[in-house]
Formats: C-alpha cells, structure tokens, sequence
C-alpha cells in the first residue's frame, strides 16, 4: 500500500495544475532552491498575544532649537512698511532640520490650499499665511502664485500632503510567495516587479530554519522562500532608489519569536536606515504625519509586526494590532464580511480610532489524507480582482466604508495582476484620484501568469482519478 505523504505530494501538484492555464507544467519538489513540499496542515486564524494599551506615551523625537519671527516688508517709494505675519520655530530630528509654522502647531504641516514643494533634499518648505512660503532659514518670500507640486509621492503628486492614513494601497498578500505550479503560491510577480507596479505593502510569514528566518507559507515544508534577508535586500535596494516612495512592510511572526530575534536580520539588510519610529504609542488613525514629511526625514519604510512586538525594545517595528484591525483571515465567504476579526472583541470606538486591512483574497480549502490548505481560489481571480460585482474587491471596499464610515487602509490581494490594474483602479477611486498606469510587469522565470479565456479546472472526481493513475 502506498504511502499517504507521496498521495498527498500527487495530489497537490495535480491541484496546482488544475488552477492555472493550461499551457503550465509541472515543477519538481524543488524549484531555485524553494521547497514545496505537502503534508502539513494549516491553521485556523493565527492568533497570540494581543497588547493593549490603556494611556498613549509620547516618544520624544525632536527638540525646538530657535524661534524666528517671520516678518514681511514692503516697500514704496520713501516708506517701509514691516509686519509680523507668523513664527517659525526650527526643529532638529536626526540630522533632519525641518520648520514648524506655529499658527498650525504642526512641525510637518502645510496650507491646505497648497501642497508641498519637493526639492529631493531633507529641508521641509511649509506655507505660510498669505500664499508666501518660509523655508528652514526662516527667510520669508512674498509669492503671487501657489507653489505646486508636481512630484509623485507613492505615484500620485496628490499624496504628497496627505497624510499616511488617509490613503488606500493595494497589499501583496504574502508577498515572497512566488513559485509556479505551487498552490500555496499567492503572486506571480517578484517583490521588484510588485513595487514598480504599485504595490505599497508587502507581508509574509517567518519562520526559523535552523537559526536563521525564512518566509515561509505556513510551513517551509510548504513553500520556503529563503531567508528573510534575500528578499528583503532586494527590497532595499528598491526603497534606495525610489526616494518619493513611502512602503509598509508586515512581518508575520510564525514562530512568535521574540522581536529582538529577528533584529540582526533586518539590520544585516539595511532597511533599518529608513525604518519610521513613531513618536506616539500607539498611534491612532489621525496621528500619522504626511507622506511629504516621511519622505524629507528620510524614514519611508513603515514595519508592522502582527505578534510579540515590543516598541519599546525595539521602536522601529510597530506593534500590527494595537494600531491596525484586520477583517477575516483567509476568508472562503464571497460576500467578504468587514468585521473586524484581530484583534478579538474590538469595540467599534477603538476600531474607528486604527487603520485597517481588508484580506480580499478568496480561497478554498484543501482537505485530502489528514492534509488541511486554504489555496487561492485561482478560477475566480478576475471576479475577486475586478472593480464591481458580486464579491469583487470593489464591492467589498464599498462595504467596509459603509460599515466604518472610511476606507481600508490597505487591500490586501492575490495575484495582483490578475484585472491588468483593476486593483490599483479600485483603491484610486478611494483616493479620488485617477489610476492610468500600465499594468502589470513581466513575470518572473517560470511564473505563472493567469489568462481567463485559457484556464481550466479540473473536477475534483477527475483530480482523484488521475492521482490513482499516476501512482499505478
């Protein structure tokens, strides 16, 4: 009699096939080095320690070295006019000098009628009453015209005065996860190719091999990515060219491991340098300071860790839960329900005060010989993807805005690419702006990439059938 594991093995590749189109092969159990092997099964909704915080600490991250009266002087004829319109108090954070104009108590903050000008250096220009800017040297121009900008942040000139909160991005959900003819895969782009589309949040799972982290999907005997430092080198090296672009990064901690364990890793990739140190904890939806001002401190990686995070010990790598509300992992329900699920027993004050994720990734449930997987629902990607219609993600949005009253902070999809945009299209009409990008990159080496009038599934009584045949 033949053994159960090597069923399974069958099994799985058969159903990988069944997903994607059918001019795909089948792949070895190991591909560049990632395993895919089967037999483990997967858990119900990850669930750990959750914090809480009754009071909110201040993190002190910049001190006032001089205030300057901003004067105006006008001049005609034999006379000289000089009025104090303001005052700008200049701030040292690092080695960062930005102003603060104090009318609005802000040290990153602009005119509402104006949006920041960026120059690309680490000097913030703040606007002044009277359409007249002031810059760190507290020097005052008077100006006829509104200065504009016209340099994208996160791809849009737009978000340069928004704040961090206030503008929806699409999610890679499990973003390392790229491997053909592999169920458990959720993208068919690489991490480069998913920025230069537009993905602004990344997340997968870790989980130690040996000594060292890996992503994983829930099992490295599932799919192993490689070690957390690969991936995010090359994410790196993106962040260090693409300096008007802001990132979120969620670390999955499969192993609720202490965050301290994985600190060496993170620095040996150099992300660190432009990690953002929240100075309050934690932070609430309206505390987030605007892309502008990410980007001229220099700080333009966000981390969220979702288990066992502790700002304290280490500042950089926020806590996910006390600061972002998930709706249902892994759902299998089309209608995609907005409740907030982690973390447990939310009340709807505390909710509304957080960010959130919407997991709008379908999947179904693979359950053969003991062996228990949520796999992408790949047959109805276009729908799950697409702008409208039932249990699309624009429909599903709509829901989570009439239920809380604004939209998801992020949209968190497979297979982005699936809709060539439609994605991206749902999260600009959040964001009142107009997505006219191309989409999406060329895949990697041996990835899948999904065409709706070529797929074919192959009916579960099929798929048994064939793996009787194969193990005859």
């Amino acid at each position: 009699m033949l053994s159960s594991p090597l069923v399974s093995i069958c099994f799985f590749a058969l159903v990988a096939r069944a997903q994607e189109t059918s001019s795909l092969k089948s792949t070895s159990a190991s591909d560049n080095g990632k395993t895919s092997l089967i037999g483990v099964s997967e858990a119900a909704t990850p669930t750990g320690s959750y914090i809480s915080y009754s009071t909110t600490s201040t993190v002190v991250t910049s001190s006032p070295i001089t205030t300057s009266a901003l004067l105006s002087t006008i001049t005609s004829g034999s006379s000289t006019r000089t009025t104090t319109v303001g005052s700008t108090t200049i701030f040292a954070i690092s080695d960062v000098v930005m102003t603060s104009n104090l009318t609005n108590s802000t040290s990153t903050s602009s005119s509402t009628s104006s949006q920041t000008l960026l120059q690309g250096s680490a000097r913030m220009s703040t606007t002044a009453p009277g359409n007249s800017t002031s810059s760190s040297t507290a020097a005052f121009t008077s100006s006829s015209a509104t200065p504009t900008n016209v340099t994208p942040c996160n791809n849009y000139p737009e978000f340069c005065s928004r704040s961090y909160g206030n503008i929806t991005e699409v999610s890679a959900h499990n973003s390392p996860f790229v491997l053909a003819n592999n169920a458990a895969a959720n993208q068919a782009f690489d991490v480069i190719t998913q920025l230069n589309d537009g993905i602004r949040l990344l997340q997968g799972q870790m989980h130690f091999v040996n000594s060292t982290p890996h992503f994983c999907h829930t099992s490295c005997d599932i799919l192993d990515a490689g070690p957390i430092t690969e991936y995010l080198a090359k994410v790196y090296t993106w962040v260090s060219t693409h300096p008007y672009d802001i990132i979120t990064i969620i670390l999955e901690n499969g192993d609720y491991r202490p965050v301290t364990d994985y600190v060496p890793f993170l620095e040996a990739t150099g992300l660190v340098h432009f990690a953002y140190i929240p100075p309050v904890i934690p932070m609430s939806r309206e505390d987030w300071p605007t892309l502008a001002s990410m980007i001229l401190s220099g700080k333009r990686v966000v981390f969220f860790m979702d288990y066992d995070a502790n700002q304290t010990a280490v500042p950089y790598i926020l806590d996910e839960f006390t600061q972002v509300f998930e709706t249902p992992f892994d759902p299998t329900d089309r209608s995609f329900p907005c409740d907030a699920q982690r973390p447990p027993d939310l009340s709807t004050a505390d909710a509304q005060s957080r960010l959130y994720l919407t997991n709008h990734n379908l999947n179904y449930d693979i359950d053969i010989l003991g062996a228990s997987l949520d796999v992408p629902n790949i047959p109805l990607l276009n729908i799950t993807n697409n702008v409208s219609g039932y249990g699309s993600l624009g429909a599903g949005t709509e829901t989570c805005v009439q239920d809380w009253g604004y939209p998801p902070k992020f949209l968190n999809v497979d297979y982005y690419n699936v809709g060539n945009g439609s994605v991206f299209e749902v999260a600009a009409r959040w964001n009142n702006v107009t997505y006219n990008r191309t989409c999406c990159g060329v895949a990697t080496s041996g990835a899948p990439r999904f065409n709706s009038k070529r797929r074919r599934v192959i009916p579960a009584l099929v798929v048994g059938l064939l793996a009787g045949l194969w193990l005859l």
